[in-house]
């Protein structure tokens, strides 16, 4: 394996991983908006996921544009 074969591995192991991340903020979000007695946590449950949903489209579409092989 070359080095940029081990590198192009290392990145999309930190893509899948930021999505991962992401998507364990959403539930964990969900379980919290679920399981809320008051309007407080239910407020906060539901930053959560909606910050988890922008980390799952934006994080992982800003590294891959920071990444890409520049074309000249």
């Amino acid at each position: 394996m070359t080095e940029a074969d081990r590198l192009a591995q290392r990145r999309w192991f930190v893509l899948v991983g930021v999505r991962l991340a992401g998507v364990a903020g959403a539930v964990l979000g969900l379980v919290l908006i679920a399981r809320a007695y008051g309007w407080g946590p239910k407020i906060l449950g539901t930053a959560i996921v909606l910050s988890a949903m922008a980390m799952i489209a934006i994080v992982p579409r800003s590294l891959a544009q920071r990444w890409r092989t520049p074309t000249e």
